[in-house]
């Protein structure tokens, strides 16, 4: 009985010994790195955007549970298959490129991940828009940074960060407040909380209890 029990998981620790012993092969790295990086990036997308998706729906969207729900999903599966996707198409024309030139180059990662960006987040959709303002920030302050340590730019003799934080406030609520067209749907969401409802109240509920009372909703 315990021979027969034993018998199907021969195969299964046999098949696993195979593949553990493909995984090592140095020839098929590139390749199992690009499938690898496949996997991550379907995970990291779904990590990210879930609770943000989560967040921002039951703040901000109207609509029965059903539908909310169906928005989180969506919004899910579009931030994790787009990473997955502009990670498997950098990764392969990274090895690609290597290949042909038989070293690693800083001109490739650049080429790269243009290409992907270009077939992966080309259409301007909620999603990739979020994405291209996060990345755009962080490239923004990078490149600053990188203008300092090469020389282009003086060292700055005080720390500029209060100057820079009270710059992007100041701009932002400008927009905000005359311009609201020009800021994304979601940050003029936040802001009309913010900044918006905190101006009207009835009673006692809605003024620490509801942002606005369930008969104004």
């Amino acid at each position: 009985m315990a021979g027969g029990g034993d018998a199907p998981r021969v195969p299964l620790r046999a098949l696993l010994r195979a593949v553990n012993a493909l995984l090592q092969q140095r020839r098929y790295h590139a390749a199992l790195a690009v499938l690898k990086g496949f996997r991550n990036g379907a995970v990291y997308g779904a990590k990210v955007r879930a609770p943000h998706a989560l967040v921002m729906t039951f703040l901000f969207k109207s609509g029965s549970l059903r539908e909310k729900l169906k928005s989180i999903a969506q919004a899910t599966y579009t931030h994790s298959r787009n990473l997955a996707y502009f990670v498997f198409t950098y990764k392969g024309l990274m090895a690609l490129q290597s290949q042909l030139q038989g070293k690693k180059i800083p001109f490739h990662s650049f080429f790269a991940a243009c290409i992907g960006g270009w077939l992966v987040f080309s259409e301007n959709n909620p999603i990739n828009n979020q994405i291209i303002m996060y990345l755009l920030s962080r490239v923004l302050f990078g490149l600053s940074r990188l203008a300092v340590e090469k020389g282009y730019v003086p060292q700055p003799k005080q720390d500029p960060f209060p100057l820079i934080a009270a710059l992007t406030w100041g701009t932002v609520l400008w927009l905000f407040e005359y311009h609201r067209q020009t800021l994304q749907p979601s940050l003029q969401s936040s802001m009309t909380y913010l900044y918006e409802d905190s101006d009207v109240w009835h009673d006692v509920s809605d003024f620490l209890i509801y942002n606005k009372t369930p008969d104004s909703k």
